[in-house]
């Protein structure tokens, strides 16, 4: 069941160096470098096209062999790419700095050009037809706060739900006018407590502290801990099921976004879509790319047979 999604927000280059040994603060370390074409909304552009769907991605780009990069990577995933191109300026670029078990130390985010994506922008005739047509619109955070604020009114207009990703503690907050207006919202713990301005005592209280800000359904997860799922219906938590070997953490929380956000397309309930999500961040996990290639219908579907229940919350 093919859906038409739109996705606008981040795509860029990313590269990560990993570390092989222990960590050693302050000095040089030994390890190896690997760069590939990354972003939030592009990560989950990806995965919901290989998945099945037809995506069509709209991000500021530079004039420069990343965008072409950015351009060949959206072609082989199958995504109709739809850039705004500022020919003076180069593409945004993400640097991370892994330990040798894939968990980040520290990252640069050199996001720059993403403010140039104003308001504006959205009149342009052919994202206008673009955000009418589409089964469901989803943004990051790396998008300004005025655009997502009008991104989601223009949506709200359509009858078109949007679903945001949050990005980072810093970004998330550019949501915050925007909140009741979105569909869902997927995030960290971190960026949930820089959202909502406090600290869950435990999974179970995220939705409780996200509802008074006036979101209506979101995920907020929490590494390898219990996550929490939430709609006007019901509030979940469950714990990943544990995995023997992570490749890389890069992208997993943007596969669980795609994965949830595929099931629910498909119009299953929310449990269902919080195990399919989770199928696919372990997909995502064991292998050493950001969007991994054996994500496929099939493979999601034997790989949520591995994810258990998730546990109501009462």
């Amino acid at each position: 069941m093919s859906r038409r999604v739109l996705v606008l927000g981040g795509a860029h280059l990313d590269r990560r160096g990993r570390i092989s040994g222990d960590t050693a603060m302050g000095a040089s370390n030994p390890g190896a470098w690997m760069e590939e074409i990354g972003g939030g909304a592009f990560n989950v552009a990806r995965n919901l096209a290989l998945l099945g769907h037809q995506v069509t991605m709209g991000s500021p780009r530079g004039g420069d062999m990343t965008a072409d990069k950015i351009a060949a990577a959206a072609e082989a995933a199958g995504v109709i790419d739809r850039p705004f191109v500022f020919l003076d300026r180069a593409t945004p670029s993400y640097t991370a700095i892994l330990e040798h078990d894939g968990n980040l130390v520290v990252a640069l985010a050199d996001m720059d050009l993403y403010r140039l994506f104003g308001p504006r922008r959205l009149q342009v005739r052919a994202l206008r037809q673009s955000i009418e047509e589409a089964e469901l619109i989803v943004c990051d955070a790396n998008l300004p706060a005025e655009t997502l604020t009008a991104l989601c009114a223009a949506a709200s207009l359509a009858g078109v739900p949007v679903a945001g990703i949050a990005i980072s503690p810093a970004k998330v907050v550019r949501f915050s006018a925007a909140l009741p207006a979105l569909g869902y919202l997927f995030m960290n713990a971190a960026e949930a407590a820089a959202l909502c301005g406090t600290q869950a005592a435990t999974a179970a209280t995220w939705p409780v502290h996200l509802r008074r800000k006036g979101l209506r359904a979101g995920v907020v997860t929490d590494g390898g801990h219990k996550l929490a799922a939430f709609d006007a219906a019901e509030s979940l938590t469950m714990a990943p099921p544990p995995l023997t070997y992570t490749a890389d953490v890069t992208g997993a929380g943007d596969a669980l976004a795609a994965g949830t956000l595929d099931a629910l397309l498909r119009h299953k309930e929310l449990p269902e879509a919080i195990r399919c999500g989770i199928a696919a961040s372990r997909i995502t996990l064991r292998s050493p790319h950001a969007v991994a290639p054996d994500l496929t219908p099939d493979a999601l579907d034997d790989e949520t047979t591995l994810v258990g229940t998730p546990q109501k919350v009462f």
